[in-house]
């Protein structure tokens, strides 16, 4: 398991999650942090060079940024190690330099399950692209979305082992007749039967006649009301013309995104 930590406060929330997780199923854990720059640190350094810093003071602008950086990656540490003491977890902060959007890609590659954070693009301590955070709980309630697509099914299979220990799993079936029962596919019941044979404890819910643009904001609105701490829904897209004019539900999920979600292409 993988999970991407950054300068920003959410990342001891997000690394506390991950360890929590990682120890209910047994997995292994690194957080993988980039010693890169953020936004807040760059204007800094544009700014001191706009006005005419001479060159020790840019130095000594530059060392102060490095060590700022470096005592993140201590205080990681330290709370990791602080999570691992007395518990059965095997973790590690790795420390890379680089730029996230290359290096955390890269990385993803070789784990079983990555867990990154959504920054409003506002905090200063953030980076100008987004990789949730405010929660007590990570993967106990876990809400899917169900329609009958490939990537859809392959969310599911690829998330069952966190759905086998789930406390509980709600499948949540979004205009159902006009998609799953038109396209006479395998039912939203039958879903609920495929998970319960893998253990699952599992519930259906049909809601019907939401707007095309309203299913990522319903689903999540419903996830909340059901009080589910994980959304998992395929990640997929209309073909790029329909998808200007309809609006995609994946790239709505995302860039509204209210809660952890898990998604697989």
């Amino acid at each position: 398991m993988l999970v991407y930590v950054d300068q920003t406060e959410n990342s001891l929330v997000r690394l506390r999650l991950a360890a929590d997780l990682a120890i209910r199923h047994d997995s292994r854990l690194t957080a993988l942090y980039v010693s890169e720059w953020n936004r807040a640190q760059l204007d800094a350094r544009k700014a001191a060079e706009l006005g005419l810093v001479s060159a020790a003071g840019l130095q000594d602008l530059d060392q102060h940024i490095g060590a700022s950086i470096d005592s993140v990656a201590e205080r990681l540490r330290s709370m990791l190690d602080e999570l691992t003491r007395g518990r059965v977890l095997q973790a590690e902060l790795r420390s890379i330099d680089g730029v996230a959007a290359v290096v955390v890609p890269q990385y993803a590659r070789y784990a079983d399950l990555c867990i990154l954070g959504r920054d409003e693009p506002e905090g200063p301590a953030s980076v100008n692209y987004t990789f949730s955070e405010h929660l007590e709980k990570l993967g106990r309630h876990i809400a899917v979305a169900r329609n009958s697509s490939r990537p859809a099914a392959r969310s599911v299979n690829d998330a069952l082992p966190l759905i086998e220990r789930a406390e509980r799993t709600t499948v949540l079936m979004v205009n159902p007749s006009g998609f799953i029962d038109a396209r006479e596919g395998p039912s939203g019941e039958q879903m609920v039967e495929h998970l319960r044979v893998h253990g699952a404890t599992v519930d259906a819910i049909r809601i019907e006649n939401v707007a095309h643009g309203a299913i990522a904001d319903r689903l999540q609105a419903e996830a909340h009301a059901l009080g589910a701490d994980m959304i998992v829904a395929g990640a997929f897209g209309h073909p790029r013309l329909l998808e200007k004019m309809l609006g995609g539900v994946t790239q709505d999920l995302i860039a509204r995104m209210s809660m952890p979600i898990f998604m697989s292409h």
